[in-house]
């Protein structure tokens, strides 16, 4: 990785190194990277440790001991930390994932580490992120293509991870690349998987597919606040940005449930009932709908 200084054009090489006589640093091929939300000087980034730089990446700190299971021999290397995360309600909460399962904690700014996997599968984390509404509340997505595993695998934490709960519901077997958390409400979820795009109203009770994506891998999903637009990042298929205002607006409009797909797509219909859909006004790109049952 790189840094470049605007002012001069002066790139920064940036990439920790173990120090004489400890073992060489694992990094992922996807090495996670972060921009502290409560001082964007200090950057993190993460091999099979925990690096933090109080200078944007000029100087680095350790600050973890190896928060994997190891290292396994093969020809990527194994035993890497594959996600981190920051609270932006508590300074000092910071959270890792890795590619062998494993989950660590730390609520004073990674001084000390607690592992909290627990039961979890052993799977690679593809996203672990904090609660922008509960400071206690975690976010986890495990990904298990790579042992041929298209189970989806999606979990919540009120406890700082010290107990969870799956909330995958009636997600379709597709490994989850990414879950995001709406902004303005804490209900809903976004979820990214191999084939596309989910939506959760109620915490994760119940997922509808969003929008009028192809079926292609999502990867990533950040939300446009003052825009009230999600924009999605995919493999293959480029950016697609849709609104979010009609599905905040709708969302708990009881007793209205809310659907965003294209009507050919309506799936979510309990089969022993007759359902009318009805499409909601707009203005952009993304097809609403609603039923009144």
């Amino acid at each position: 990785y790189t840094r470049i200084n605007r002012a001069t054009g002066e790139e920064l090489y940036i990439h920790p190194a173990h120090t004489l006589g400890e073992r060489p640093l694992r990094y992922n091929w996807q090495t996670p990277i972060l921009l502290s939300t409560w001082n964007q000087d200090i950057f993190y980034i993460c091999s099979n440790r925990v690096h933090r730089s109080m200078d944007k990446g000029e100087n680095f700190e350790t600050i973890s001991g190896d928060l994997t299971k190891g290292a396994k021999e093969g020809d990527v290397p194994f035993g890497t930390i594959t996600a981190i995360a920051e609270s932006p309600l508590q300074f000092g909460y910071l959270a890792t994932g890795a590619d062998d399962g494993s989950i660590h904690v730390s609520t004073d700014a990674g001084i000390t580490w607690k592992n909290v996997t627990g039961n979890l599968p052993a799977k690679y984390v593809s996203r672990l992120i904090f609660s922008s509404r509960k400071k206690e509340r975690l976010y986890l997505s495990l990904n298990g293509y790579r042992e041929d595993d298209m189970n989806p695998y999606l979990f919540m934490s009120d406890d700082l991870g010290n107990t969870w709960k799956s909330i995958t519901a009636n997600l379709p077997l597709e490994p989850i690349n990414v879950v995001r958390e709406d902004s303005k409400d804490g209900e809903i979820l976004y979820i990214g998987t191999d084939n596309g795009l989910y939506v959760t109203i109620d915490g994760g009770m119940t997922y509808f597919e969003f929008g009028n994506l192809p079926n292609v891998a999502v990867h990533d999903i950040a939300i446009q606040e003052r825009e009230k637009e999600i924009v999605i990042a995919t493999h293959g298929r480029s950016i697609w940005i849709g609104s979010i205002e009609e599905l905040r607006t709708y969302a708990h409009t009881s007793p209205l449930s809310v659907l965003i797909s294209a009507p050919e797509k309506v799936q979510y219909v309990d089969p022993t009932e007759s359902v009318d859909w009805y499409q909601i006004p707009k203005d952009n790109g993304i097809d609403v709908y609603y039923s009144s049952t």
